[in-house]
């Protein structure tokens, strides 16, 4: 089959061209906040690059997961972790698939979604539903995100539910789904409540059990938002997730090529997951300039692969405590946060223990606006087994961010960046195949700068940014051939640079057309373990070249369509460090388009994901590829509002 993505320029050239026949009138875009500072400002006056997505787009969307909008709608790289969509692999600015998602501080309402092990943040505990906004930051963070914000963070806003709301949906390969929320919304009080239930029979053929790719999640929330005084809020929330699901092996080329389908032989990881989170927070408005924000969240978490007796079991504890000074133009944040986390498993107890002080400060000066910060961060590990040697180590580590933006005018403005970021080894790390202690190896420092500009005029807007990062003691795991020998450790320096653009263009009063690029090199300068082999080579798993497109189309008051295409570049196998292996990463594409009609409290949906049927996979090495959305699938459903 001919590649989708000429289409999709092609579509994307017809609705450029459609804005030229346009109705002069002036469609002006919705205005877009950011927030990663912890200051509200408009993002043209930001000086970070970002990438926001509203509730309004995720609506339009043809997506009915997190991993799903994410992979389909927004500038990051997301695969299945070797087939697990509910922890998927994550990479933005050249950190590769394999340790992307260690270098991106992710959260939810603040609460940390990182883990201190090398499992990928569970992302398919958030029900997409219950997303308010997105907020993606590159290249910056580190101040208030602190460990991991190297490439940048995901911030995860959710939405608090009035009235009453139930859904249905259904699909191909079995997919089925039913939700219910209601909330009320009161002066003093007001709450929200949900539930959510999905099944999947999978993609795959059956393994030697008789069992499928299956997966199946429920989800349960609640929250109660008091106004205990005009100056004192209260929040409370919680939230229940149970995930069991099964994905598949690798198969070989020549199976890729002929079946992705297939199974290989081989019998399907079974994983089941569990979340328990409960959260405390408090804003106290001091005097009119000053104010405190206090966060509290505990989760208790369980990991389970059935097949190998393996449990283990994660006691999370999250503090955050914010004082906030706001007067004219001048915002100052002094903050602390503390992410206490431990792995008990049926041989030992391992934790990471990050505690930070940071504080960031943003003052306005007529057209210009400057934002400085800087984060002293200590990380405990604590390895205790249940006979042996117990282990602990130390670091120390300092971030900082300085940043400019320049009005230039009303409709143009300009900003540099410069951010200085670590990442503390996760507690893995720590350990080859067997158990046997590696070593406390360093953790990655990075320095990166910044250069970008924003354009915004009634119905276009246009952002371009280029970045260029130097990295010492980027971690990475060794491969020697053998599982025996293998080992964890650090390239010694790295660095990497490129181009980020987004184009959003309001064409008319029905069409809206949105594009991305990004061009990314990541470059390995030197790592002394594989005796110099390695330098001057390419970090694998890093597309030079991706593009997200997309159109969506008001057909009339009451119904819409939405079209995204999703392409990147080929790219070294995961494994592939010296840039040899005979089989590369294919490139990956995926078209996705989705229906929406409303008509007084209801609204029908339906959506094609991957519409012309492209095969995807993950390439760790020469034939071992993990197939992931490598054929063509549909979902319909309806919502009812009461």
């Amino acid at each position: 089959m001919k590649s989708a993505f000429p289409f999709g320029l092609g579509i994307l050239s017809l609705a450029v061209s459609s804005s030229l026949y346009a109705d002069t009138a002036d469609y002006r875009l919705d205005p877009i906040i950011v927030t990663a500072t912890r200051v509200a400002m408009p993002d043209t006056d930001a000086p970070y690059t970002s990438e926001v997505h509203t509730r309004k787009m995720i609506e339009a969307s043809a997506a009915t997961t997190v991993y799903e909008y994410l992979s389909q709608e927004t500038g990051l790289a997301v695969m299945p972790s070797y087939g697990n969509t509910f922890a998927p692999m994550l990479d933005m600015r050249g950190y590769g698939l394999g340790n992307g998602y260690q270098n991106i501080a992710v959260t939810v309402d603040g609460r940390r979604m990182n883990n201190i092990d090398m499992a990928a943040p569970l992302l398919g505990s958030i029900p997409l539903a219950d997303i308010e906004r997105i907020e993606i930051t590159r290249g910056s963070g580190s101040v208030m995100f602190g460990d991991g914000a190297t490439a940048g963070s995901i911030q995860i806003y959710t939405r608090p539910k009035t009235g009453m709301a139930a859904s249905i949906m259904t699909g191909g390969y079995g997919f089925n789904a039913a939700s219910l929320t209601g909330g009320m919304s009161g002066e003093k009080v007001s709450f929200s409540v949900g539930a959510e239930q999905s099944d999947a029979n999978g993609f795959r053929a059956p393994d030697a059990t008789g069992f499928r790719d299956s997966s199946s999640m429920n989800e349960q929330r609640a929250q109660v938002k008091m106004n205990v005084t005009d100056a004192l809020k209260v929040n409370l929330s919680g939230s229940s997730a149970h995930i069991d699901t099964r994905y598949g092996g690798y198969v070989t080329l020549a199976q890729y090529n002929a079946d992705p389908a297939q199974n290989n032989g081989k019998t399907y990881t079974h994983q089941i997951f569990e979340s328990d989170v409960w959260g405390l927070g408090l804003d106290y408005q001091i005097n009119q300039a000053l104010s405190l924000a206090v966060k509290h969240n505990q989760e208790d978490k369980l990991s389970n692969y059935v097949a190998y007796s393996s449990v283990s079991r994660y006691d999370y504890t999250s503090d955050d405590a914010a004082l906030r000074y706001q007067a004219g133009n001048l915002n100052v944040v002094l903050g602390t946060q503390v992410f206490d986390g431990i792995r008990l498993s049926s041989s030992n107890r391992t934790s990471k223990k990050n505690t930070g002080w940071y504080l960031q400060g943003q003052y306005r000066i007529e057209r210009v606006t400057l934002s400085a910060g800087a984060r002293e961060e200590e990380v405990e590990y604590a390895y205790i087994p249940n006979s042996g040697t117990a282990l602990n180590s130390t670091k120390r580590l300092s971030a900082a961010d300085v940043g400019i933006n320049y009005r230039y005018s009303p409709t143009t403005s300009v900003f540099a960046n410069y951010n200085l970021a670590f990442e503390a080894p996760d507690i893995d790390r720590f350990f080859n195949y067997g158990g046997t202690f590696n070593g406390f190896i360093q953790p990655a420092q990075s320095r990166t700068l910044n250069f970008g500009a924003n354009y915004v005029n009634g119905g276009h807007r246009l952002k371009a940014t280029v970045f260029r990062a130097n990295l010492n003691n980027e971690i990475y795991y060794y491969n020697t051939g053998s599982y025996f020998t293998s080992y964890n450790t650090n390239l010694d320096k790295t660095h990497k640079y490129g181009l980020e653009l987004q184009d959003t263009w309001r064409v008319n009063s029905r069409l809206s057309a949105e594009a991305m690029y990004s061009y990314t090199r990541a470059i390995i300068d030197s790592e002394d373990m594989a005796g110099g082999a390695y330098n001057g080579k390419e970090l694998p798993g890093v597309s030079r070249n991706a593009v997200k497109l997309g159109l969506n189309y008001a057909i009339d008051s009451a119904s819409s369509v939405n079209l995204s295409h999703v392409w990147r570049s080929e790219a070294w196998a995961a494994n592939d460090f010296g840039n040899s292996f005979s089989q590369k990463q294919a490139a990956y594409q995926s078209t996705s388009l989705a229906y929406r009609y409303r008509v007084k409290n209801m609204e029908w949906f339906a959506a094609i994901d991957n519409l012309f049927d492209q095969k995807n996979g993950v390439w760790v090495s020469d034939n071992v590829i993990y197939p992931v959305n490598f054929t063509r699938t549909w979902k319909a459903g309806l919502k009812v509002n009461f």
